[in-house]
């Protein structure tokens, strides 16, 4: 009886796990159970029980107890058998013939792992802490040339649609469709905000800080530094005003004309006129807007511009954050100031409208948005409100407002030039046409400095 339940397991695979182990003992009962029923009840055809056994009869009960211990007995029997599926082996051997394609995997990996650790530690073993800093500078470097680059495209490329968008504009007009000239490369445009009664006032700027005739000239060519006074139109065109100035751009080559109206209040439209024409005719790294009443130093200026280079997008000044006057009848008064929150409240930050540069693509950004651009009272203000909502760096750069005559006078014996010189209390030098040329003499960097510039 026991080596029939032994078999009996073992063939119906019920020792491979605890559930079929338990299923097989409630299944073997009711297997037990179903003959002894078939046994009391199966009766011949006259009514007489078919139990005949050879040797004295047994009762059902019996029957039941001997196939119960049948079955403890097998099950002891086998215990030994059961413990290889329910509890792992402590042979690393055995384990792998077991599972031969786990093993391997996992010894691939160790293998893989270790390769890639000792070739990591191959390549910092021997270089200095020096070295490995410098590859990582040349990387970060690598990653900003290529945002750079991703950034000019995405700039070519907008203002491209735009071009493509006016020479639509200008086939329906039935205008010329005859071709713009190419644009000339320059490293930065710096234009000089003036007007109409300000001739004096580009004289000492001529005598002073900017080169003129021939060596403007060779200023643009060898260097790509551009600078022109710009100016836009007079109320009467062709007027004695526009005249004037026509015989001034004769004789000197400096102008840079805007199809603007000149007027105090319109100073935001022509700040706006001025990137877009000069983007439209000059491809330069930067673009500089500086007052006609401001002491640059050209050498200082183009090193500062120089050090921002591999940054797309930037925006340079002294930055502030003024208060926004909403008193009709004062100077700055603001009629928009309940743009900006409750009375006596602040600007944003922005750079002071005495100088300031942006970089070549935050220009074509103003280009290509000219029509939708809004003009507050302050141009400072307006070319602030068009970047501030831009993926833009602001550079507080205070070498750029300089005090006159003692701030910029002490920078300059210290050796640390200054930018740019101007009275705070005049937005400009007071009283530059007689000053300008003292200011030059006190804080000035030399005539020479900015041909010693490498770019």
């Amino acid at each position: 009886m026991i080596t029939f339940l032994y078999r009996a397991l073992i063939r119906n695979r019920w020792v491979i796990s605890g559930k079929k182990l338990i299923a097989g003992i409630f299944r073997y009962l009711i297997l037990c159970a179903g003959r002894l029923w078939r046994l009391e009840n199966d009766r011949d055809y006259s009514g007489r029980k078919k139990i005949i056994m050879r040797g004295k009869q047994v009762s059902g009960r019996a029957m039941l107890v001997l196939c119960l211990a049948s079955f403890l007995a097998g099950s002891l029997f086998c215990a030994s058998r059961m413990t290889w599926t329910t509890q792992p082996s402590s042979d690393p051997n055995k384990e792998a013939h077991q599972f031969p394609i786990i093993s391997n995997q996992l010894k691939k990996l160790e293998a893989s792992v270790k390769q890639d650790c000792d070739h990591k530690r191959k390549l910092v073993e021997g270089k200095s802490e020096d070295v490995i800093m410098g590859e990582v500078t040349k990387t970060h470097q690598a990653i900003l040339s290529l945002d750079k680059t991703i950034s000019r495209l995405e700039t070519e490329l907008a203002a491209a649609r735009a071009n493509q968008r006016l020479d639509g504009q200008v086939k329906l007009d039935g205008a010329s469709n005859k071709a713009s000239p190419p644009k000339q490369k320059a490293f930065v445009v710096i234009g000089i905000n003036t007007a109409f009664s300000s001739k004096k006032r580009r004289k000492t700027v001529r005598e002073t800080w900017m080169p003129k005739g021939g060596e403007l000239k060779k200023l643009e060519e060898e260097k790509g530094i551009v600078i022109r006074f710009v100016i836009g139109q007079s109320a009467k065109p062709g007027g004695m005003l526009d005249r004037a100035i026509e015989a001034e751009e004769a004789e000197h080559k400096d102008f840079l004309r805007l199809n603007h109206v000149e007027g105090y209040h319109e100073l935001s439209t022509k700040t706006r006129l001025y990137f877009s024409t000069a983007i439209s005719i000059w491809d330069a790294d930067f673009y500089v807007k500086v007052d006609d009443d401001v002491h640059v130093n050209l050498g200082m200026l183009v090193s500062a511009l120089a050090s921002h280079r591999s940054k797309p997008r930037i925006y340079i000044g002294c930055m502030k954050s003024g208060p926004v006057l909403f008193h009709k009848g004062v100077k700055y008064h603001e009629p928009e100031y309940w743009k900006f929150g409750e009375e006596g409240n602040k600007y944003f930050r922005h750079a002071t409208g005495q100088i300031y540069a942006i970089s070549k693509d935050l220009a074509a950004y103003i280009s290509i948005n000219l029509p939708i651009l809004h003009r507050y009272a302050n141009e400072d203000v307006s070319l602030g409100a068009w970047l501030i909502g831009l993926e833009v760096e602001h550079v507080d750069d205070r070498s750029m407002c300089c005090g006159t005559p003692t701030e910029c006078e002490r920078r300059a014996e210290a050796g640390n030039v200054c930018v740019a010189s101007f009275d705070w209390k005049c937005s400009g030098i007071c009283d530059s046409v007689e000053r300008m040329k003292d200011v030059h003499n006190l804080c000035g960097e030399g005539n020479g400095a900015v041909w010693n510039i490498n770019l």
